[in-house]
C-alpha cells in the first residue's frame, strides 16, 4: 500500500469509528406502551356463567358494602401523587509534597580526586521537588411534583399491590412522559385512594420527553464520540 492510500484509509477508518461509536450511544426512541413494566393492566374477565357452576358471587365485579374505594385487586386504578426531592453534594481536597535532593562533591578515586585540567568533573548535584494538589466539587438537586394514576398490576401474598402505569402528555411539537413502578401497601392509600410516591416501595420513576424539544438537547453524535470511553485523550 503506498503513502497516498495510507492518507486515505486511516481517515477513513477513524469516521468509521465515530459514527459506530455514536450510533451505540444513541438510544431508541421511547414511545407509549413499550416497556411491559409501564403498561396498563386489566382486570380479570368473569367466569363465562356455564363455567361458574351457578354461583353468583364474581371475584372481577365484587364490590365492597362496607369498605372505601380503594385499589386492592388487579385492574384497579391508583393515583400516586409524585413528591420527590434529592439533593447531594459532596466534596474532596486532595494535596501532596515532596523535595528530595543529591549531592556528591569532589570524590577520590585512586587516593586524587577526579579533575579535568584542575577542574573536578565529578562533582554532582540533584534537587528533586514534587506537589500534587486536586480538588473536586458535585452537586446534584431534583424536584418533581404532579400526580400519576397507574393500576394494579399484582397483589402479593402478604396484600400489597404492585402498581404500574405511564402518563403522556403532548405539548407543541413534542411529547413528556412519566412512567412509574413499585409496591405499595393497601394501609397507605388514603381515603380519596391516593398515595405519596415517597411511600412507594422499590420505586422506578422515570420522566423524559420525545420530539424536537428533547432532540435539540442531545448531543450529536461526533459529540458523544469525543466523550465516549473509546476517546483516548
Amino acid at each position: 500500500m503506498d503513502n497516498h492510500a495510507r492518507r486515505i484509509t486511516v481517515p477513513l477508518a477513524l469516521l468509521a469509528v465515530a459514527v459506530l461509536a455514536g450510533c451505540a450511544s444513541t438510544l431508541p426512541p421511547v414511545t407509549r406502551g413499550d416497556h411491559p413494566d409501564y403498561r396498563t393492566v386489566l382486570p380479570p374477565e368473569p367466569v363465562p356463567p356455564e363455567a361458574n357452576h351457578g354461583a353468583i358471587f364474581q371475584a372481577a365485579n365484587a364490590a365492597a358494602l362496607f369498605e372505601d374505594f380503594k385499589a386492592r385487586r388487579v385492574g384497579d386504578i391508583l393515583t400516586v401523587v409524585l413528591s420527590e426531592r434529592t439533593d447531594a453534594r459532596k466534596s474532596a481536597n486532595t494535596s501532596t509534597a515532596k523535595d528530595s535532593s543529591v549531592g556528591l562533591t569532589d570524590p577520590i578515586l585512586g587516593g586524587r580526586p577526579v579533575t579535568a585540567g584542575g577542574t573536578p568533573i565529578l562533582n554532582t548535584e540533584v534537587e528533586m521537588q514534587r506537589a500534587f494538589d486536586g480538588s473536586g466539587d458535585a452537586a446534584q438537586s431534583n424536584q418533581l411534583e404532579g400526580s400519576i394514576t397507574v393500576t394494579v398490576a399484582a397483589v402479593l401474598p402478604n396484600g400489597n399491590l404492585v402498581v404500574q402505569g405511564e402518563k403522556w402528555v403532548q405539548i407543541n411539537q413534542g411529547k413528556e412522559y412519566i412512567r412509574l413502578r413499585g409496591i405499595v401497601r393497601p394501609v397507605d392509600i388514603r381515603a380519596d385512594n391516593t398515595v405519596l410516591s415517597t411511600q412507594v416501595g422499590d420505586a422506578q420513576l422515570a420522566y423524559g420527553g420525545t420530539g424536537a424539544v428533547a432532540q435539540a438537547n442531545s448531543p450529536g453524535w461526533l459529540t458523544r464520540f469525543f466523550s465516549s470511553p473509546i476517546w483516548p485523550f
